[in-house]
């Protein structure tokens, strides 16, 4: 077994934030160069937003920090498969590369739904590495809703 990667590890305890404010457990973690620029976890709820998920937060806040809405050379990372919004977002970010844990087979857009990326209409496709985490992101959000039934 390879030990999980610093930016998984960092957007595994943001979910574990968001878990902790009732939201669903996702993280997110932007990386450019080698660097944590931004970390977030989601808060629909917190914020009474809908598309206050952990990604979109993240890419807000690392287009902040770089001054730039283009985020050409980093890398996301997220403890579950985006969703189309989401997607569309990395998509119009120009993230490089899509890293994520649990698959999502209700809400995700990458490797389910309408395989976002896959599309003749989308102008950009980061590389995606998906399964990274997977377990302990799964657990989270299995745990998460059990508690909720």
């Amino acid at each position: 077994m390879f030990p999980m990667p610093a930016p998984m590890r960092a957007a595994l305890d943001a979910a574990r934030r968001a878990a902790l404010a009732g939201e669903v457990p996702v993280g997110a973690v932007v990386m450019r160069g080698g660097e944590i620029i931004a970390t977030a976890a989601n808060a629909p709820r917190t914020l009474h937003d809908p598309t206050a998920h952990a990604e979109m937060l993240a890419i807000r806040a690392a287009a902040q920090v770089l001054g730039s809405d283009r985020l050409e050379a980093c890398d996301l990372w997220v403890t579950l498969e985006p969703c189309a919004m989401c997607a569309g977002a990395i998509a119009h970010a120009r993230i490089a590369r899509l890293y994520y844990g649990a698959e999502d087979a209700k809400g995700g857009a990458v490797a389910h739904g309408p395989r976002f990326f896959a599309q003749p209409t989308c102008h950009h496709r980061p590389e995606v590495y998906a399964g990274i985490g997977e377990e302990e992101a799964a657990r989270l959000l299995r745990e998460f809703f059990a508690a909720r039934r």
